[in-house]
């Protein structure tokens, strides 16, 4: 049996979510395409659109990492051959490995027939992430679910569901520089003042009221309240303010750094309003001297899974 799996790219934190609140957008997403083969384990067979930057061993892969945790869960005697198709930029701020870890562990499963729910593939989508980029959910558990959630732990039971307000847009600006997780996270601080977990914290719960509220102007005086993470991560972000204030002028409610970075994210309430915001945001890099790729998308389903033969 061949399969073919797609993940969508996320968005973590959400402002000032941190590790606990993650979107699915409708697009770009990753794909893998599995087939059963008599061998026991993964091999992946070919990588496309990742430059040559990502490893084939199956050991180190977030896609063939966690297939080979569904092989475990379920038991398999055979394995799987994969290919592995790249729709989002590496060290982007988009959920990258999340994706991939996402899209291995679907088609894992769709490939042995679909013994597992999707709530039973997100542990080995966390081990996938666990790979390369921490052993966190708040990427993985929008890619394979989809919407956006509240990520309170690394299993099912701790993702909850959150409304999607009507009239939500994003565009989604990410300038051509990398900004790896794991150098994102050396720069946080180790500690913060009580003033200021309050205030995060505060920040957080308006931001989930206004899901609820279907409140996009509350939503984005939510958004840009971080006052802890993205202090500290801006100097890693080329032309976050001047966008923040260029989307500001032509009608974006909020600019936030998408995950880890450099994405940045700007929330809108009209397609058209995002495509003026990527505009502005285009010559803002152009000065720069800075190539970026950008897109106007919505919130997004999950992960899905296909039949091909």
């Amino acid at each position: 049996m061949k399969v073919r799996a797609s993940a969508p790219a996320t968005m973590a934190n959400i402002g000032p979510g941190f590790d606990i609140l993650g979107c699915a957008f409708a697009e770009p997403a990753d794909e893998v395409i599995a087939e059963r083969v008599p061998q026991a384990g993964v091999s992946i067979a070919e990588i496309t659109g990742d430059g040559g930057r990502l490893t084939r061993n199956p050991a180190r892969n977030t896609a063939s990492v966690a297939a080979a945790f569904v092989l475990k869960q379920i038991g398999a005697r055979n394995g799987l051959r994969m290919d592995i198709h790249k729709g989002l930029p590496l060290s982007s701020g988009l959920g990258s490995s999340a994706a991939s870890a996402v899209a291995g562990a679907v088609a894992a499963n769709a490939a042995f027939g679909s013994p597992l729910a999707l709530a039973e593939l997100l542990e080995a989508c966390v081990e996938g992430e666990a790979a390369v980029s921490g052993r966190h959910a708040d990427n993985v558990a929008p890619a394979l679910f989809g919407g956006i959630v509240l990520v309170a732990g690394v299993t099912a039971d701790c993702v909850i569901a959150l409304p999607t307000p009507a009239g939500m847009f994003f565009a989604l600006v990410t300038p051509d520089v990398a900004v790896p997780t794991v150098e994102a996270r050396a720069v946080l601080p180790r500690s913060v003042a009580l003033h200021e977990m309050v205030r995060q914290t505060g920040a957080v719960a308006r931001l989930i009221a206004s899901l609820y509220r279907g409140d996009l102007a509350l939503m984005a005086a939510a958004m840009e309240e971080d006052c802890i993470i993205e202090p500290a991560r801006a100097h890693l972000m080329p032309g976050l303010a001047e966008v923040r204030a260029a989307a500001a002028k032509v009608g974006g409610l909020a600019t936030v750094i998408s995950g880890a970075g450099p994405t940045l994210c700007t929330l809108c309430d009209s397609r058209e309003t995002g495509e003026r915001v990527l505009d502005a945001a285009r010559e803002i890099y152009q000065r720069l001297g800075i190539g970026c790729a950008a897109r106007v998308t919505t919130v997004g389903g999950g992960a899905t899974a296909t039949v091909l033969d």
